[in-house]
């Protein structure tokens, strides 16, 4: 009976064992005094104007653990599902400080700050607490392909003339890319909210 007691105990003990997430993308290694240490893949500085025409860059987003995305105002697919779940997450994260959203349109000749400002309305959600960013075309793409490490571009075939991925991308308070999910799935973001407790109890 002590023997079952204490394996139940052991293996409940390691299912309370914290998860670590992964630090996504690539690394290189360089040897510093004679010891080995890794560089991790960071999201780089950038700047953009957001849905009230102010500037909006990383420095923003310093000590803060967010959640980014790609969409366009006027996307006739999945960006309404995506909406509908960073809304999710907006509103649960409303009062946490460290935690903030961030959305790069990636069709910035229309999505102008008045647009972005307009669809924020609809949404009803503000800024700095969920900044709608918008700026020059080929910066966006390349942010979106290199460093987030997701599907934006221009795509005259696709339905709204743009493709870009679903994926909410999970960014730490280091700029590591931390996790990515499909913002389109309820279940998915469930995942999303259980990994962003996570890095909150991280040190």
């Amino acid at each position: 009976m002590r023997r079952l007691f204490f394996f139940t105990f052991i293996l409940f003990s390691a299912c309370q064992e914290k998860k670590n997430l992964p630090i996504l993308g690539h690394k290189d290694t360089v040897v510093k005094a004679g010891k080995v240490d890794t560089i991790y893949h960071q999201i780089p500085a950038f700047q953009f104007l957001n849905q009230d025409s102010t500037w909006v860059s990383d420095k923003n987003y310093e000590g803060k653990i967010y959640v980014a995305d790609f969409f366009f105002t006027s996307c006739p697919t999945i960006c309404p599902k995506m909406k509908t779940q960073m809304l999710r997450l907006y509103e649960r994260y409303a009062n946490e400080n460290q935690i903030a959203l961030l959305s790069f349109s990636i069709d910035p000749d229309f999505d102008r700050p008045h647009v972005l400002n307009a669809y924020a309305t609809r949404l009803q959600v503000k800024a700095p607490k969920w900044n709608l960013v918008t700026g020059d075309k080929s910066k966006i793409y390349e942010l979106g392909q290199k460093s987030f490490m997701v599907t934006a571009q221009e795509d005259k075939n696709e339905a709204g003339g743009f493709v870009h991925s679903g994926a909410f991308i999970l960014v730490d308070k280091q700029r590591h890319v931390r996790g990515i999910y499909d913002g389109t799935k309820e279940q998915e973001v469930n995942h999303l909210m259980e990994d962003i407790e996570l890095l909150l109890k991280e040190k």
